[in-house]
């Protein structure tokens, strides 16, 4: 049977809502991720990469994006969602009037050859009682651009469209003749199965395969998730933080690893596009990217674990996209890439959909790529220099690299940029920036000097003393006693928290006492942290945005360097309320507490783990 739909025919039943994006659990296979949320819906699907068009886009719009949802008919339910400890195996259980059923849904590893085919598993069991399932397969293929063919045959059923494929295999048994039905309208696939106590069943959906659906015995799903779990768990056992928050550090280092792209060692910033920093907004930027900057933090925060390997592949990721640009007169790096490396974002919109919760427009690719944003330099030199330190070898052709960004900077350093925020306001000599400058120049001499490599130390010496300087005399706005976000301003910058977290100046020292105080008068509320005031420093766009949850962490890291430890714990535990019920964070809290912006945020949860683990150790220290 096969049967042809266009690609915004079908809504689905929560037609014209979107489902919070707090609500949404993080399944991934190390090449591509999918959303799930609390009522057993897939409304986030990039295939076959993270940075690919979407197969299930309901989290942007929910009548015209496509889903796959697993749940009880009607609404006389509840459920609660939760990861199988220590791993990235996602459970939604349903708790009706006649019995308790889950879905258990992963994608099993894809391995660290990039690959077209990739596998959702939702494995779907009746715990007590008995209990019926609703199945709705809605895919919709290039963001809902693309209509679809599907062809139902014994064992499931294909879906094509412009060539791509996608396979939905059921697992089954004889007697389900008479538990399941299915159909196909309007080219979607509905059934239904009905499950007594102990019966487990489930679905593959597979891209990229040849041949009809087989049938896929309950066994060899069980057998996969098993081997998923151990797969978590073994890579998670290599973690040295045994401190006071260890759930929610795990957690945080699981997710990091579930937004880096195995094949390449890229980390993307989040695995989500266009998800509102203020809703309704047109503050909706795609992350679905390696920005440099988030990268290096994320590799820096795992090495802060003990996950060294991730740090090595991001090393030679770096270093091939530094050699790729050698003797470029932008610079040796843009400030993001495609996963792959490629530098191909141009920004597009998709004006078919809404955007969540009418917040429009949707973008995918991004504009800011080719920004000037002179941080980056800092933060890469930083994360090599932490791998290095912690044993990680620096091959010949690494330290070229690393000699080639510092000499470029030499001649680069002082001159205005677009800033950490990728503000369209136009550039300004922005502090941040000049601070991180001298972070690179600090760590490619420290690295030079310890293991005796030739360098230009006089001169590399020379511009991190000149950076110094002149962040000390035109960076500190004497009347507000701070450090402010530009030269010739008195707007402040959370990006400035991370001063002392960087070594450039001493966590007590009055400038920095000072600069704290400001800080807590005007970005703080509640021990959550806003970036800058928008209105007192135009960033080139209308509307507002949350508090940042990763300015938030960095407040916590601040405060502890400052020695406010009572304040430094007490921020961090108000901030763990603000996760959503799996331990995972958006980019941005709501006046509401709601979380907004792109989810998960890999700059939140490598904050995270910073902010953790140096509160542990000044705690430690402090007991003695």
């Amino acid at each position: 049977m096969t049967t042809s739909a266009a690609p915004t025919t079908t809504p689905t039943p929560r037609a014209g809502f979107e489902t919070a994006i707090a609500e949404h659990g993080l399944i991934g296979d190390l090449q591509t991720s999918a959303l799930v949320t609390t009522d057993g819906s897939i409304d986030w699907f990039c295939c076959p990469r993270f940075d690919s068009p979407s197969v299930f886009g309901a989290l942007l719009d929910a009548e015209r994006g496509g889903h796959f949802r697993i749940c009880p008919p009607g609404t006389g339910w509840t459920a609660k969602q939760m990861y199988l400890p220590d791993s990235a195996v996602l459970v939604t259980r349903f708790f009706t009037e006649d019995g308790l059923g889950q879905v258990v849904d992963f994608m099993p590893p894809a391995g660290d050859s990039a690959t077209d085919t990739h596998r959702i598993v939702r494995l779907v069991q009746c715990v007590r009682g008995r209990i019926t399932f609703e199945i709705d397969l809605a895919p919709r293929f290039d963001y809902g651009r693309h209509p679809h063919q599907v062809e139902l045959s014994e064992n499931g059923a294909v879906f094509t469209a412009d060539g791509q494929r996608m396979t939905f295999h059921v697992a089954r048994e004889p007697e389900d003749l008479h538990k399941a039905s299915v159909r196909v309208e309007d080219g979607d696939l509905h059934g239904s199965l009905e499950l007594l106590a102990g019966e487990v069943r489930g679905v593959v959906l597979e891209s990229a395969t040849e041949g009809p659906p087989r049938e896929v015995g309950a066994g060899e799903i069980k057998r996969l998730m098993d081997e998923t779990v151990a797969f978590w768990r073994s890579w998670l056992s290599r973690s040295t933080y045994s401190g006071r928050w260890r759930e929610i550090v795990d957690r945080s280092a699981i997710t990091l690893k579930l937004m880096t792209y195995a094949p390449s060692g890229g980390i993307v910033a989040a695995p989500t596009a266009a998800l509102p920093e203020q809703v309704g907004g047109e503050r909706n930027w795609d992350y679905r990217f390696t920005w440099i900057r988030d990268a290096s933090f994320s590799v820096f925060a795992l090495m802060r674990l003990g996950f060294t390997e991730e740090a090595e592949k991001f090393g030679f990721w770096l270093g091939d996209r530094i050699r790729e640009r050698v003797g470029s007169d932008s610079g040796p790096l843009n400030i993001m890439y495609r996963i792959d490396g490629s530098s191909d974002l141009k920004e597009d919109t998709l004006d078919h959909w809404r955007g969540y919760r009418g917040s429009a427009p949707v973008r995918i690719g991004n504009g800011a790529a080719e920004q000037l944003q002179l941080d980056i330099y800092g933060e890469a030199l930083d994360s090599i220099y932490a791998g290095v330190s912690g044993g990680l070898p620096l091959p010949v052709r690494g330290w070229t690299a690393v000699q080639s960004v510092l000499d470029w900077l030499v001649d680069n350093w002082d001159q205005p940029e677009e800033g950490i925020w990728e503000t369209r306001g136009g550039r300004q000599p922005f502090t941040y920036g000049r601070v991180m400058c001298w972070v690179a120049f600090d760590r490619g001499i420290r690295i030079a000097t310890a293991h005796g490599l030739p360098a230009p130390l006089d001169r590399w010496t020379a511009e991190r003393d000149a950076i110094y300087q002149q962040v000390m005399d035109q960076g500190f706005h004497a009347s507000r006693e701070a450090f402010v976000q530009h030269y010739g301003t008195d707007v402040l910058d959370a990006a400035l928290l991370r001063m002392p977290m960087v070594g450039f100046i001493d966590g007590r020292d009055p400038l920095w006492e000072s600069t704290l105080r400001a800080m807590d008068d005007e970005l703080v509320t509640d021990s959550l942290v806003y970036r800058y005031d928008p209105e007192a420093s135009p960033d080139g766009l209308r509307g507002s945005e949350g508090t940042f949850s990763l300015c938030t962490f960095a407040y916590v890291d601040a405060l502890t360097r400052a020695g406010r430890l009572d304040d430094a714990r007490t921020a961090f535990e108000k901030m763990l309320t603000y996760a959503n019920h799996a331990g995972l964070y958006s980019e941005e809290i709501a006046l509401t507490g709601e979380q907004i912006g792109n989810f998960p945020q890999a700059f939140t949860h490598l904050a995270l783990i910073a902010a953790a683990v140096t509160l542990d150790a000044a705690l430690d220290a402090a007991r003695g």
